[in-house]
């Protein structure tokens, strides 16, 4: 199965995508992880993504789909995969539903996580990344064993320059205004699912899972006519 997890910025995607990887095997897509270790790598894609972060310009979109679709050809061995907030416009859906038609590998289901402001602003202001491995912590939801340090490597914790609730207000503005066309267009498809991203993640992956069990269930009395 190939699902697509939507949401603003703090809605849970993440942490629902690591543990639906770890509990029920699906290959975990993030856009951000893909684009950092491409970079990191130097790999042809990287280097073209990396010129425009470089001018502090984003990475353009066909630039995103190719990178994303080379880490699913790569992975064929894997089918079932969960794509971590991609797509983010109509523009990028088109083209992934068209690229991944043609490997056989459409998308089964997308589900989007609609979450309040209050509970983004609470996430992401309270939100400690390690400044070297990227582990993500959260100062009252998922602290560290001691402030401030990196539980895995023992390295600092910082919060992101974005991580202010200003920013994070602005951030959803821009969210909210790109998602609306592709909430609609999977909605077209029929393939939309949704929860509530303001519960805490141990609810979240109950729905999760209860809407999982019901589509797959859907699929194998599909084979069964």
């Amino acid at each position: 199965m190939r699902i697509v997890l939507l949401g603003p910025p703090g809605a849970g995607k993440g942490t629902q995508a690591i543990m639906l990887a770890d509990k029920k095997g699906f290959l975990h897509l993030s856009t951000g992880d893909i684009l950092r270790e491409n970079v990191k790598n130097g790999t042809f894609i990287g280097k073209k993504a990396k010129a425009f972060m470089d001018n502090g310009e984003l990475v353009p979109d066909d630039i995103v789909i190719e990178m994303m679709l080379d880490t699913i050809k790569n992975a064929r061995s894997q089918e079932d995969f969960i794509l971590d907030g991609f797509p983010r416009t109509v523009y990028q859906a088109n083209n992934l539903d068209r690229e991944l038609n043609k490997l056989k590998l459409p998308i089964d289901m997308v589900v989007y996580f609609k979450t309040s402001i209050k509970t983004v602003i609470l996430r992401l202001t309270g939100r400690r990344l390690c400044s070297r491995c990227g582990a993500s912590y959260h100062i009252t939801n998922m602290p560290p064993k001691k402030q401030g340090v990196c539980d895995k490597c023992g390295s600092e914790l910082y919060q992101r320059k974005d991580d202010s609730e200003e920013t994070i207000k602005k951030r959803l503005e821009v969210y909210d205004s790109q998602t609306k066309e592709l909430i609609d267009y999977y909605k077209t498809q029929g393939i939309l699912k949704e929860v509530s991203g303001d519960l805490e993640a141990p609810k979240v992956y109950s729905e999760l899972s209860e809407i999982l069990n019901t589509c797959e269930a859907d699929d194998r009395n599909k084979v069964r006519k």
